[in-house]
């Protein structure tokens, strides 16, 4: 697990990062959905990366001392025992300290003296400016009372600089702890997939299936899933991010599954595709194969070095290959099919997509100059190619038609080439269909 000593160590990373600035960030603040009722809490990624505090109303003040250590202030919610009778316990200043390592804790009622006394004399800050407009005045507003106290200090404005970009950077390797919670979310997700084949039928509502699934995640230890469970029957599979996940499964259908359990704060994410019961129709089948061979030799190529442009560019060209190969794009050769990006039709969507503490995770895709970035070891990406054929896409052949399919892995980047965190997850034809006939 990550501990007070590794969020410290990352602090340090961040903080060589940012021209040895103080930094300043924020817990995510709670929501109110209706009422008195807020949404179920989740801590801010970063913050949380940063501290592993999970509370809300909390603050993390960074501050350098020499180029080696540095001092950390957290500002969090007092304990109150009439106050914790109703929302659960908290830390406190003392929690703050004994179990996350802070050199100093304060209430967070007392941020801006505190806050005020210390920067009397800084020149820069490492915060991200524009998050919150409240808190910014109020920032700002400090920083112009300073100078107006202070003249002949000749103190005006310090340097902002966003630590957002370092931050994410430093996200996107993974360190060994942090594959380790990566592995465990995917083993958890992996089980709640395999039940899920197993118990689907026609008949069933969506929404049961969707249960079925997530009550695995919680028994393995899932606090929460990473993202809202897509469970897709028929031609629901067509859309790309349906959540509904309220129509009842039909004899004959596919059903297309995106869900991944969280573990640790890190998500796993993962899409398999399958029978109700039984097994695929030949034109199930055949859409099936092409996105499976897509996926395997996209997989096959992840080694370090590797820009993610090319991996992107491979799985487009075996899509194109393969519909056309069923004749599904019409007259013309396969070269002015991929000029046209005559795939996108079916497949509009990219390869993949960055995992870790968020499901859609922090990290850039192209350098500055835009040049696209290259695989390293300790990144993770999902690859996902698909094919959707909608219901009333009269092109193709009735047969065709309201066809979805994606087939969805979390592979690790490694020294020496790749680690797929879900192959254990059912996807060949026949063990798909073995687990869809328990």
């Amino acid at each position: 697990m990550i501990d007070a000593t590794h969020t410290r160590a990352r602090r340090q990373a961040i903080l060589k990062h940012v021209q040895g600035m103080p930094l300043l960030f924020r817990a995510a603040p709670e929501v109110l959905r209706n009422g008195d009722v807020h949404f179920s809490y989740r801590q801010d990624s970063s913050f949380h990366y940063l501290t592993g505090f999970d509370e809300p109303e909390a603050i993390l003040l960074a501050i350098p001392e020499g180029k080696t250590s540095h001092r950390t202030l957290l500002f969090v919610r007092p304990r109150d025992p009439a106050r914790e009778i109703w929302d659960g316990k908290r830390a406190g200043a003392t929690g703050a300290k004994r179990q996350y390592g802070a050199d100093e804790a304060w209430p967070i009622s007392e941020f801006w003296k505190v806050f005020g006394d210390l920067s009397k004399d800084w020149d820069g800050l490492a915060h991200a400016l524009g998050i919150d407009p409240k808190f910014d005045a109020e920032l700002l507003e400090h920083f112009g009372r300073r100078f107006k106290d202070r003249p002949r200090r000749n103190q005006g404005l310090p340097a902002f600089l966003d630590p957002r970009p370092a931050i994410h950077a430093a996200r996107l390797i993974k360190s060994k702890e942090e594959i380790e919670l990566m592995a465990e979310a995917a083993r958890i997700t992996g089980e709640g997939h395999r039940v899920a084949m197993a118990l689907a039928e026609p008949g069933m509502m969506e929404y049961e299936l969707q249960a079925e699934l997530e009550a695995v995640f919680r028994k393995n230890g899932s606090p929460r899933v990473g993202y809202d469970s897509i469970v897709a029957s028929g031609s629901n599979a067509c859309t790309l991010h349906y959540i509904e996940n309220n129509n009842k499964i039909r004899k004959g259908d596919l059903i297309l599954i995106d869900a991944g359990a969280e573990y640790g704060h890190y998500s796993a994410d993962v899409t398999r595709t399958f029978p109700a019961r039984g097994s695929f129709s030949e034109p199930q089948k055949a859409i099936y194969d092409i996105v499976l061979r897509c996926q395997k030799r996209c997989i096959k190529a992840i080694k370090p070095g590797l820009p993610v442009s090319k991996l992107i560019e491979m799985s487009q060209k075996d899509i194109l290959k393969g519909l056309d190969g069923l004749g599904l794009l019409g007259r013309g050769s396969l070269e002015s099919k991929w000029k046209k990006r005559a795939f996108a039709k079916y497949y509009m969507h990219g390869l993949g997509h960055w995992l870790g503490m968020d499901v859609h995770d922090c990290g850039a895709y192209q350098l500055p100059d835009g040049k696209p970035i290259k695989l390293a070891p300790g990144m993770v990406t999902t690859v996902e190619p698909g094919i959707y054929i909608p219901a009333n896409d009269k092109s193709v052949p009735k047969e065709f038609r309201g066809i979805g399919v994606r087939i969805e892995d979390d592979i690790l980047v490694t020294r020496s080439g790749h680690r797929n965190l879900t192959e254990d997850i059912p996807k060949e034809v026949a063990d798909v269909e073995s687990m869809t006939q328990l």
